[in-house]
């Protein structure tokens, strides 16, 4: 029940419940489901503002709230639909700025959940069909929409002729669906990953990337081909090299951009793909002014987050609480590149929360919680040197790792906890903290925190 969260209205709550009964249909692939779900409602899809679409392994939320922030420091209306919710289903819905209200979510749920159930479509189609509903009632200027799971068969990969599709960093997650055998495509891993990802493009569309190691690189170029979209690759087609700004040029010209207020180096990458998007289409005008206002406004919980005052960081008093919901290889390298990168300084240079630390803050109390599919030496792996100690937490409502499993990932002692509370009350007196593994983690923590997203 996790995966699709309580709500204290009575309607979405049922809703909810009819959601959390769905499942895929064992070997169904493809868009034929959703397509005639949205068919019966009047294909909502077509009748959205423009929109930029967004796929990727690591980054493409950050991408979506970076897009978010720039259109709404032009002064437009904008639409957004990320996942997955960390405390509330609303949160996959923004309406013009404001998570949908309890009101409408159990009204649309129940609409598409009533007209298709002789289709017997998954939670994602649900959620994307209610979407659509949403987008195509309200006016706005324009809509930002992350791609759930690869692209290729994501529910959201159903849109004509978007303002501009992006893909942001590439690696190895989800293996058991985009990596399932099939004939045609491509074998290696990482051009696997990056052919399902590309699949988002469109005729005519622009189609904006990161730069990728061969052969993903090839993959993309190759799929961008195949579909006849125009294809703007990072280092090929655009750059946008970091030092103390961001320093965007492509053919037209150069633009100098601050650095993100999103703690960690990897958030000026994806700023940088927000800002070539932006560029490389021609439905929403955009200023610079606004890019760099929406570069530094920008926020997007439990990706290197710093909570806040609340029940949980009090058992650390005077103490940095940082959250991630990271959980795959590329992940843990981000943040112990975070961590790593200035031993004895300020770990958030760009941030107004951050203050300067003492060398020894630098070494990190990991709370990990992850789930049993997942790698255990994802984050505690490239952590390992920037650790003092180690405690494992369950991942609220699904399997997770034991304590034993990340053993051979550290020197240190692995200590398990019954809940992040108790572990956070057992630490030793010095040192900040990271809690991090799951994005069901993260979620719990913000909510026990009182930091649920608005």
């Amino acid at each position: 029940m996790k995966d699709f969260a309580t709500s204290d209205s009575p309607a979405v709550q049922t809703q909810l419940d009819r959601l959390a009964a769905l499942s895929l249909p064992q070997g169904r692939f493809g868009l034929e489901t959703i397509r005639e779900l949205l068919a019966r409602l009047g294909n909502p899809q077509a009748r959205i503002p423009p929109t930029f679409h967004v796929a990727g392994t690591n980054g493409k939320g950050s991408t979506c709230a970076y897009l978010r922030a720039i259109l709404e420091a032009e002064g437009l209306r904008v639409h957004t639909a990320t996942k997955p919710h960390l405390v509330r289903y609303n949160e996959r819905i923004r309406i013009a700025g404001k998570l949908i209200s309890d009101e409408l979510l159990a009204e649309l749920l129940g609409q598409v959940l009533d007209i298709g159930e002789d289709l017997s479509p998954s939670f994602f189609e649900v959620t994307a069909a209610a979407t659509f509903l949403a987008f195509a009632a309200t006016p706005a200027d324009a809509c930002v929409i992350e791609v759930g799971l690869g692209g290729r068969f994501d529910a959201t990969n159903v849109l004509e002729r978007p303002a501009a599709c992006g893909i942001a960093s590439l690696g190895i997650d989800h293996e058991a669906f985009l990596l399932r055998h099939e004939a045609g495509v491509p074998q290696e891993p990482l051009a696997r990953i990056a052919f399902e990802k590309a699949s988002i493009a469109r005729p005519g569309v622009p189609l904006v990337t990161q730069a990728y190691p061969e052969p993903a690189r090839e993959a993309v170029i190759r799929t961008a081909e195949a579909l006849g979209a125009k294809l703007y690759m990072r280092n090929r087609d655009w750059s946008a090299p970091v030092r103390n700004t961001i320093r965007y040029q492509d053919d037209v010209g150069v633009s100098q951009f601050p650095l993100p207020t999103l703690a960690g180096a990897h958030q000026a990458d994806n700023a940088a793909l927000a800002v070539a998007m932006l560029y490389h289409q021609s439905m929403v005008p955009i200023s610079p002014r606004a890019m760099a206002d929406g570069i530094r406004n920008a926020r997007w919980p439990a990706r290197l987050q710093l909570l806040g005052e609340g029940p949980l960081t009090a058992l650390v008093p005077g103490r940095r609480v940082w959250l991630d919901g990271g959980h795959n290889p590329d992940a843990g390298a981000a943040i112990a590149e975070f961590f790593g990168a200035s031993i004895g300084e300020n770990p958030n240079a760009n941030s107004a929360q951050a203050e300067p630390v003492e060398a020894s803050a630098q070494r990190i109390h990991l709370i990990i919680g992850m789930l049993e599919a997942k790698d255990p030496g994802a984050i505690v792996g490239p952590m390992r040197d920037h650790l003092r100690s180690v405690s494992v937490v369950p991942a609220p409502g699904h399997e997770a790792h034991p304590p034993e499993a990340f053993a051979p990932h550290t020197a240190l002692p692995v200590r398990a906890f019954a809940d992040v509370a108790s572990a956070l009350a057992a630490l030793p007196p010095q040192g900040d903290v990271l809690i991090a593994g799951s994005l069901y983690l993260a979620g719990e923590v913000l909510r026990l925190n009182l930091e649920a997203p608005d």
